[in-house]
């Protein structure tokens, strides 16, 4: 009961924070596609330990402001890549994957996704197969400094006080 209460509350307060308008019909709307969608997600039994939303607590926060800068910083490299066409060597590589909840497993495969330069093709349960644009992209990610970053988020490796 406290993931579906907790799911709500963060629903709403995302639908609140995108929104900017506050008229009483879409007040009604929002409520109404809230419960819609819990109730949804509980029907597909997606509502649990590892799917609550607050499972990352302010991690998931720090996260976020983390990628950010990666995405910016990715974005960077890659718009300079375009005006140094010699650069660009393609390339396929697979990285392994420590994490142990499908959570985490796909907060990576999305996270170097979103990266400008890499793309995820394939993801199984130890092995990330992606494509990176060039062998810096590649070099960043066999570094594996997003695969730490996660295990941070999902506190693996860490004890917790």
């Amino acid at each position: 009961m406290r993931y579906v209460i907790s799911l709500s509350l963060l629903l709403v307060v995302l639908w609140l924070a995108i929104s900017g308008v506050y008229k009483p019909l879409l007040f009604v709307l929002g409520g109404a596609s809230v419960i819609l969608v819990v109730w949804l997600s509980v029907r597909m039994d997606v509502v649990g330990v590892e799917h609550n939303p607050v499972l990352f607590s302010w991690r998931l926060v720090v996260y976020w402001g983390w990628l950010m800068g990666q995405l910016i910083k990715s974005n960077l490299h890659v718009s300079r890549l375009v005006f140094q066409t010699g650069k660009v060597k393609p390339r396929l590589l697979s990285v392994p994957v420590p994490h142990e909840a499908a959570v985490s497993k796909v907060t990576y495969g999305n996270s170097v996704t979103l990266t400008p330069g890499t793309v995820t093709l394939k993801l199984t349960d130890h092995v990330l197969e992606a494509h990176a644009l060039d062998e810096e992209s590649a070099r960043e990610l066999e570094a594996g400094h997003m695969a730490r970053k996660i295990c941070w988020l999902e506190r693996q490796g860490e004890k917790e006080n």
